[in-house]
């Protein structure tokens, strides 16, 4: 899995408002008693995220039967993620970090190689937080497919 270099399990929760494919504008602390998944993904309709929106699409009933919100984020606009949300009739919320401010903040902004090129986008992590805003469990760096199987058997 890898370490996230920038928080740690029992911090608090880096705050944010971000505007979303369904609902709006989002704020991470109006969503206090809540536990929230929120998993960060580089890029719409690529083959590894489809995969994985897909796989939390199928498995949200349990998600929400043991109390989790599921938050997708990626630098996407919008309009994008709406396109991403109907082609794949997705059933939970993805929010626009067009900036990466908020993957900034959960240190997921780094530096990446892929096919011998140096690059900076999001690294594909996922972060459990409880409903006082801390931060119960991080997956970071993670592989798209599996994945989703992976937190239902081991965090949910």
């Amino acid at each position: 899995m890898g370490t996230n270099p920038v928080l740690k399990v029992g911090d608090e929760a880096p705050d944010f408002t971000l505007d979303s494919d369904d609902a709006g504008e989002v704020s991470l602390s109006d969503l206090r008693g809540q536990k929230v998944v929120l998993y960060f993904y580089p890029k719409d309709m690529t083959p590894g995220c489809t995969t994985q929106a897909c796989d939390f699409r199928d498995n949200m009933d349990t998600f929400e039967d043991k109390g989790f919100k599921v938050l997708g984020v990626s630098p996407d606009p919008v309009e994008r993620h709406e396109k991403f949300r109907d082609k794949h009739d997705l059933n939970f919320t993805l929010l626009a970090d067009p900036d990466h401010q908020v993957a900034e903040a959960y240190g997921v902004w780094r530096e990446k190689k892929n096919y011998g090129k140096t690059y900076t986008g999001i690294v594909r992590s996922t972060f459990f937080i409880d409903e006082e805003g801390k931060i119960a469990e991080i997956q970071d760096n993670v592989r798209a497919k599996g994945h989703v199987d992976r937190l239902l058997r081991d965090s949910v």
